[in-house]
């Protein structure tokens, strides 16, 4: 049985789709791994390491 040209054109298409969810995901990392790099960097700076202690710090003097 023969399959009709709609048919071969749908399983192509599928193909096609499966392909640039594939490419959406992997930008998505990408844009995902960029933006973890800015924010250690933002974190690790001085006025926001010492922020952070500050804060901690309080935190651990109001629990004790």
């Amino acid at each position: 049985m023969k399959r009709s040209l709609a048919h071969r054109f749908e399983g192509l298409r599928r193909r096609a789709e499966a392909g640039m969810t594939t490419a959406e995901y992997a930008v998505g990392t990408l844009a995902a791994c960029a933006f973890a790099a800015v924010l250690l960097a933002v974190v690790r700076s001085g006025g926001v390491k010492s922020a952070l202690a500050g804060i901690i710090t309080t935190a651990l003097r109001t629990v004790g």
